[in-house]
């Protein structure tokens, strides 16, 4: 009998190829889709991230944060402190505010994982309330009322308004791309297995050694960096902040638990397929006002009722599916002697 154990399924590698003029197809689209298109997509790319994100720290190490808003914030206000106040070009600012969200993370992550349960969850949000007290008391950013990038600062991203929403795209698009990568190259590393452990059984998962603490501390830090980016593309896309909208926990933290909650919670796929979703009943449904919260809230029992571990939740478990190959199995069968 000849065993072997490995990642890759059929559907995963189809996936991957047909993944390739995908992407293609979104470095294109600037020459094919009109501005308001581009707009949409760079929604969808950066609440997909914010999605994956959310995903990782919740679905895999436990983390259930309500106050993810708190570095969607911070990413944002830096962003524009960084190229208003320091006179920094926004390129060069971007990787500094993911390096600030690192930074800023670790002691606030110190102080919180003393927290445990729904003591956690209010933690966070207690976090973030702080954060936007703090950044609403700053004059130079325009303190309660926001502040908005200057005409210079908008132009030198790139000559013209369609190359500047090119631009907004790309980067939305790219940003999409390093989270999905970080994630996948993540889970598939030492750190991955200790999350798939914790994931399915915390106390099984210590009791073999596996250092929960400094696990679930590397994947707070890593997600705060680069939910931080996130929120700086956010308010780079939409040239205005405010306390208000960049610490919105309704925006940042409430559609982005109902996408994971709704696509499936601890799988990849699941935030993926549940920004989709989201976005087809937000264009859809928009134009209902009040009724089109009531609508989500409604999808979002039906599928709990009837599909618990979310929409690709259940199409794995009934048929075994899974694009990226994440999971560990087992190949070769036993022969039997004639």
């Amino acid at each position: 009998m000849s065993l072997s154990v490995t990642r890759r399924t059929r559907l995963s590698t189809a996936w991957l190829i047909v993944l390739v003029p995908i992407v293609l197809l979104l470095i294109a689209a600037p020459w094919w889709a009109g501005r308001a298109d581009l707009r949409l997509m760079g929604e969808i790319a950066l609440y997909m991230s914010l999605a994956v994100l959310w995903n990782l720290l919740a679905g895999y190490a436990g983390l259930v944060s309500v106050g993810q808003q708190a570095y969607v914030g911070f990413g944002g206000y830096l962003f524009f402190a960084l190229t208003m106040l320091a006179g920094l070009h926004p390129y060069a600012a971007l990787p500094l505010v993911v390096l600030a969200g690192f930074v800023i993370s670790a002691p606030v992550a110190v102080l919180i994982f003393r927290l445990r349960g729904a003591y956690f969850a209010i933690g966070t949000w207690v976090v973030a309330e702080v954060f936007r007290l703090s950044f609403a008391q700053m004059a130079s950013l325009g303190g309660g009322s926001g502040t908005s990038l200057s005409p210079d600062i908008v132009r030198s991203l790139a000559e013209g308004r369609d190359a500047r929403e090119a631009v907004a795209w790309w980067l939305a698009l790219g940003a999409g791309m390093l989270v999905i990568g970080t994630v996948v190259w993540l889970l598939r590393s030492r750190q991955g297995v200790a999350l798939t452990a914790i994931r399915d059984n915390e106390l099984a998962a210590r009791s073999l050694g596996i250092d929960i603490w400094r696990t679930k501390f590397t994947v707070y830090v890593v997600v705060s960096g680069l939910t931080a980016l996130i929120g700086a593309l956010i308010f780079l896309q939409k040239l205005r902040i405010s306390p208000d909208a960049a610490f919105s926990a309704n925006d940042w933290t409430a559609f982005v638990i109902f996408i994971v909650v709704i696509g499936g919670i601890g799988t990849l796929e699941g935030p993926i397929l549940g920004t989709l979703v989201f976005f087809a009943l937000r264009e859809t449904l928009a134009d209902l006002g009040t009724l089109y919260l009531i609508a989500l809230g409604v999808v979002a029992i039906v599928i709990m009722l009837f599909a618990p571990r979310g929409l690709w939740g259940f199409l794995r478990d009934r048929w075994g599916l899974e694009l990226f190959p994440l999971s560990r199995r087992v190949s070769g069968l036993a022969k039997k002697e004639a």
